[in-house]
């Protein structure tokens, strides 16, 4: 084994529940984090500071279109949190959107340790949407969370891709926000399957349950309940229909303060630190793609070739097969993504070894871009006490668009570390054959996947995603009123026939 081997060593969770008008700013929350990662490594803070390589993953209030800005949190965060650390890192970097960040950040510092690049890193990040949303609903002060900026400090480099998850095509027809696309997977998958509504939310009732009952024995979940399938799918005050199919109970819950990191270092910083291989950790097969980057693109609404194929590379660089693997977190921002990722890597829904070691965003806590780094944590205490297990670890980001797959065990690897260039998985997944777009469609038309946006006060909107008269797919919202609405809810209504035509800059789908 190359001293110049990555190696996993140590990982922090940190999750608040207290007051929000004392809460942990964000440099706080990462600190929190980085300090528990080093004393989950047997270090202190002599460590922290000597991190050559820092990455965090981007607050989603840094993301496009994002109004909450007005919350104070730095404009460096790497800058602020080397800052308290009393680190200066050779290399720093802030990262673009996506809930596959973490495994992605991982990944490149594992690259960049066995070319050489670095010797120690850690990746970190957090999210506090549920202590600022609840500042601002209260009109708290913010001051504890002002940062003093460094203006002769250059930003750090961005990393991961930038582009905005949907074209403005897209946005104007209310496909701009995941509660609103999810579903549009969901209900392409139950259509493609042939089963009844209900009896299709009764297997995500049965699905999600599992997740609950996981989350209910996880000490950093940020909600510890588990509940029933009936409970989780069944409509009421408490647990309102958000987007068809989806009641509150399924969907990822991002307004949390939740916080965690990971360091990483070679084999050879490792025995210098006097890290016990006992805690190592190897990071055996990686890799990352994108799906076609627009939903409107995509070959249809119930795959993910990047999920298949980034699994596939996985496996295929660390050597073992899906029968190897003893745990697993398959990324569950909503039920369809845990559906359509099982289906991609072969595995059953209801397979004996579970399908997470957190409990899931919707219950373990959705920390936006932050999520996978909690999974990678606990997937590390998970694989020290079963010495030579395997975990598969796989992340989402944007609207089933981008995927980043890890698998790891405590087995020292019998090869150098490589990981492979995401660009040959990408030009491979590009080059697929995908239904022309058209913006305005005219004429007959059927159904291909839909959904019903809800707000407290009931369905408001419709959104269609249909294909013309010339097999052209287009978006389309329905007439808003009420009976028109309910009626998409009432079975199946993929293949449904209509008419569509504009109104203004929208295009308008009447079913018949």
């Amino acid at each position: 084994m190359s001293d110049r081997t990555p190696v996993l060593i140590g990982a922090g969770q940190f999750t608040y529940r207290g007051d929000p008008a004392t809460s942990p700013s964000p440099t706080a929350l990462l600190k929190i984090a980085a300090e528990r990662a080093a004393a989950d490594a047997g270090l202190g803070a002599r460590a922290l500071a000597a991190i050559d390589t820092l990455a965090v993953a981007g607050y989603t209030i840094d993301s496009p279109g994002s109004k909450r800005g007005m919350i104070p949190h730095s404009t460096n965060p790497p800058a602020s949190l080397s800052k308290v650390l009393g680190a200066r890192p050779r290399w720093s970097a802030y990262s673009e959107m996506g809930g596959n960040t973490p495994q992605y950040l991982i990944n490149v510092l594992a690259e960049r340790i066995a070319r050489g690049e670095a010797d120690l890193a850690l990746t970190v990040g957090c999210e506090f949407l549920g202590s600022a949303m609840k500042r601002m609903g209260k009109g708290l002060s913010f001051d504890d969370w002002k940062v003093e900026e460094d203006e002769n400090l250059e930003l750090p480099e961005r990393v991961g891709d930038p582009r905005p998850g949907n074209s403005a095509y897209e946005a104007r027809h209310g496909l701009s926000r995941p509660i609103n696309i999810y579903p549009l997977f969901e209900n392409a998958l139950r259509a493609r399957d042939g089963r009844s509504v209900p009896d299709h939310q009764a297997r995500l009732g049965r699905l999600f349950e599992g997740f609950t009952q996981v989350a209910a024995a996880n000490p950093e979940a940020w909600f510890p309940v588990a509940r029933t399938a009936e409970e989780l799918v069944t409509v009421s005050e408490r647990n309102r229909m958000i987007g068809f199919p989806y009641p509150k109970l399924l969907n990822a819950i991002m307004e949390v303060d939740q916080s965690a990191g990971v360091l990483i270092a070679s084999v050879a910083k490792a025995r210098e630190l006097g890290v016990p291989e006992s805690q190592w950790v190897y990071l055996h097969g990686c890799a990352d793609a994108a799906d076609l980057w627009y939903p409107l693109d995509r070959q249809d609404f119930h795959s993910s070739p990047a999920m298949r194929l980034t699994g596939k590379r996985a496996f295929e660089m660390a050597g073992v097969g899906l029968d190897r693997i003893d745990l697993m977190d398959l990324y569950s921002c909503f039920p369809v993504a845990v559906e359509i990722g099982a289906e991609e890597l072969g595995v059953s829904l209801d397979d004996p070894r579970g399908l997470t070691v957190t409990g899931g965003l919707p219950y373990a806590g959705g920390p936006g871009n932050n999520y996978v780094m909690h999974s990678i944590a606990v997937m590390l205490q998970r694989l020290r006490a079963r010495p030579g297990a395997y975990g598969l670890i796989t992340g989402n980001g944007w609207y089933l668009t981008k995927q980043s797959t890890g698998i790891y065990s405590t087995t020292r690897p019998d090869k150098p570390f490589e990981r492979q260039d995401p660009k040959i998985l990408q030009r491979e997944i590009d080059a697929l054959p995908h239904p022309d777009v058209i913006e305005m469609p005219q004429g007959p038309a059927t159904i291909e996947t839909y959904t019903v946006i809800h707000k407290r006060e009931g369905p408001f909107m419709g959104i269609i995603v249909g294909r013309d008269a010339n097999g052209r797919r287009f978006v389309a919202n329905s007439p808003g009123d009420t009976a028109t609405l309910m009626d998409l809810e009432q079975g199946e209504q993929v293949g449904r026939p209509g008419t569509v035509t504009q109104n203004g800059t929208l295009n308008l789908f009447t079913p018949d």
